[in-house]
């Protein structure tokens, strides 16, 4: 094992990749000349050169659509955004072409593309620059969703999405990039579908994903010094859901909170709701917790927004809520 940062281990998923088949090439906003915005492709352009990293102007709508292109042509691009707020002024491209043009040619084309960047708040950055997508793209047919919670994670399942033959939406976290992590040494793949148990636990379960499940491994370490112990499992990838593994732990601890950055109508923990109630309704003691950010665009001021968004005290609270205590 070594210990690295997170934006060291997407760069090294990339790089391992682009050694392996040339037809994988990354593009975006600051990716070659600035070394990523995040420096998450720091070196990669003195490695690889201008026509595999390539800079990108600010028209996100058209470089999408370049990509989707190429990948229909043979290509396996990677395409960062410096933001998934960005992805809007591309998203027809992403949902209208990448995603559907598999049916929509009769299996004649497909498009293994990686749009990967940063989602969700990152601090005092305002309501246009605060917002997590993970859902919007996760309703859409023909889309993976991958939202990685550490550097081992990251890198394993970005080898795997860049491999993948449709295209994958892996999104990551500004207030990540520096987190460090033990990274396995050599080549490995972390497959896309399958959820990870972080922590184990018998009293209750904590399904989260993305930077915001440290809010659970907190709330845990708390809750454990009053006699609570905690099941937190990482779903890693919303689409495909790894619901099997939410009910087998229902199944165990006859309780479930759900923890996720994100407006609380319609989300991901909405969905996981849904199918657990439907699936394992006779083995819940108490009804299902989601613990989501407020229902307003993200604040600015710092007091405001650290009462918008989840902490661990919130998910405290919750398990106590959940075990009637």
């Amino acid at each position: 094992m070594k210990t690295i940062q997170f934006r060291e281990a997407v760069c090294e998923a990339m790089s391992e990749e682009m050694r392996r088949d040339e037809a994988i090439y990354l593009m975006g906003e600051e990716v070659a000349e600035y070394n990523g915005a995040y420096k998450a492709s720091k070196g990669m352009l003195d490695e690889f050169g201008a026509d595999r990293v390539i800079d990108t102007p600010i028209s996100e709508l058209g470089f999408a659509g370049i990509a989707i292109g190429s990948a229909m042509n043979g290509n396996r691009p990677i395409v960062e955004y410096m933001t998934f707020n960005f992805s809007l002024v591309g998203i027809d491209q992403i949902i209208n072409n990448a995603a559907k043009i598999r049916q929509m040619s009769g299996g004649q084309f497909n498009c293994p593309i990686v749009f990967r960047g940063p989602t969700a708040s990152a601090g005092q950055l305002g309501a246009t620059h605060s917002q997590a997508f993970e859902s919007w793209f996760a309703n859409t047919p023909g889309l993976k969703v991958i939202v990685p919670s550490n550097p081992a994670d990251a890198k394993g399942l970005l080898k795997s999405a860049i491999r993948d033959d449709d295209p994958v939406i892996f999104m990551e976290s500004e207030q990540m990039y520096g987190d460090k992590g033990e990274v396995p040494e050599g080549e490995y793949l972390i497959p896309i579908g399958v959820a990870d148990i972080k922590r184990e636990g018998t009293d209750v379960t904590i399904v989260s994903f993305g930077k915001i499940i440290k809010e659970a491994y907190t709330a845990a370490d708390e809750l454990e010094k009053e006699g609570i112990s905690c099941e937190i499992i990482d779903l890693r990838t919303v689409r495909p859901l790894d619901i099997d593994a939410v009910i087998a732990s229902v199944k165990k601890t006859n309780r479930l909170i759900i923890l996720e950055e994100a407006w609380p109508f319609g989300n991901v923990s909405t969905e996981i709701t849904y199918q657990v109630q439907e699936k394992a309704f006779d083995y819940l003691d108490a009804p299902i917790v989601k613990i989501n950010t407020a229902d307003t665009p993200a604040p600015y001021s710092p007091v405001l927004l650290k009462e918008w968004i989840p902490n661990s005290n919130d998910v405290v609270k919750a398990v106590k809520k959940v075990l009637y205590r």
